[in-house]
């Protein structure tokens, strides 16, 4: 058999292009290599059973946050309204999220964690469909625009996220567990979380970058965790059981602990800033440190062209930016009010009704102009 000589770097090149090129071929005689073809589908089979669960759990997220909100709405109306946890809608809404995330969970089983984390703008980008369908919100140009730059970005990452199929055995989870490459990393990971820890306990810096910061290398650990125990499930299910392996329930504690301190910090950012700044930097930062945490614990881009890992990095640049311009200013727009606010005035108090009605004649103007004048001779008197 004859040995073939290492590829240059034009040939490796070339050899890109031919890979994205196939990438967009679409109904081409043969068996070809585009998101159609019959050898696409069946290479990237499993692959895309965790992106579908990972889509409808993110939509079914969605959903579970807009009855919630709904929920809040109805309560407010309420003359005496009632606590929201003895709303049969609001458990329903928290039923739903569980389903979401079970879906989300199961997903990491499926697909690499490149692939299953940045689809989480599915969920932003839902979310605001349904609330401008139901709850009829606003539907703005850069909310368009926002979902368009999504879509494209997850078609991006679908296409172009590594393709490697891993069998997440007990002894894997071990593998990668005790490598120097994960050694190293949790080493600095710990480091930036115990520096970063001492600024917002000692020094009471509660920047949102520090809480995000701190929310997203919890998070890492997370999604390295979920994916682990995930894999095993799905190897148990499938081949032999990993479930009586220590390693299974040392990555079950993981996973309990990481997130509890996950929901810790991010509450504390949800306090302290607007909502619509929180989604999409949390977004961000959750999304770079889940490819971080594929990239070295499981070694997802391995052996990957640099066009693909560019192509793939792009379509996360783009549901970075749809995300952002979906939730931009979003809050802001239900604390407009059809009245002038002239806030509180030192010394004096305020009976009178300062705006009329906006369908009036005098929208904009003091009741009666007599008054103003009587109110300010009357001020002289005292004076």
């Amino acid at each position: 058999m004859a040995t073939l000589a290492p590829a240059g770097p034009g040939e490796a090149a070339s050899a890109a292009l031919d890979e994205l090129s196939l990438n967009f071929t679409y109904g081409a005689s043969g068996a070809g290599n585009g998101s159609l073809s019959g050898a696409w589908y069946r290479r990237n089979q499993i692959h895309l059973f965790g992106v579908l669960l990972a889509i409808l759990g993110n939509l079914v997220i969605s959903i579970s946050l807009n009855i919630q909100k709904y929920s809040h709405l109805q309560l407010a109306q309420q003359e005496h309204p009632r606590p929201y946890f003895k709303s049969v809608l609001w458990w329903g809404g928290v039923l739903l999220m569980a389903v979401g995330e079970t879906g989300n969970f199961a997903a990491y089983g499926f697909a690499p964690i490149t692939l299953i984390a940045p689809l989480g703008c599915v969920s932003v980008t839902g979310s605001a469909i349904i609330s401008v369908t139901f709850l009829k919100d606003n539907l703005r140009a850069s909310d368009l625009l926002g979902m368009t730059l999504a879509f494209a970005g997850t078609y991006l990452l679908v296409n172009f996220a590594p393709n490697i199929t891993q069998a997440i055995s007990a002894r894997t989870v071990q593998y990668y567990f005790v490598g120097w490459q994960f050694l190293i990393y949790v080493i600095l990971e710990i480091l930036i979380f115990c520096i970063l820890l001492y600024f917002y306990k000692r020094k009471g810096m509660k920047h949102m970058v520090i809480l995000l910061t701190l929310v997203a290398l919890l998070a890492s650990l997370t999604v390295i965790s979920v994916k682990a125990i995930s894999g095993m499930i799905t190897f148990s299910m499938t081949d032999k059981m990993q479930l009586t392996y220590p390693i299974f329930y040392i990555m079950f504690i993981i996973m309990i602990a990481s997130c509890v301190f996950q929901v810790k910090f991010l509450n504390q950012a949800t306090k302290l800033y607007n909502t619509t700044r929180v989604v999409p930097v949390n977004h961000i930062f959750f999304t770079i440190s889940a490819i971080i945490a594929g990239i070295i614990f499981y070694q997802e881009f391995l052996g990957a062209a640099f066009l693909t890992v560019f192509v793939y990095l792009f379509g996360c640049f783009l549901s970075f930016l749809g995300v952002f311009l979906v939730t931009r200013n979003r809050e802001k727009e239900h604390l407009q009010q059809s009245y002038i606010d002239f806030g509180n005035i030192p010394g004096k108090q305020m009976l009178d009704k300062i705006q009329p009605d906006s369908n009036s004649l005098s929208y904009g103007t003091l009741p009666d102009g007599s008054d103003s004048i009587n109110s300010q001779s009357g001020e002289k008197k005292e004076v």
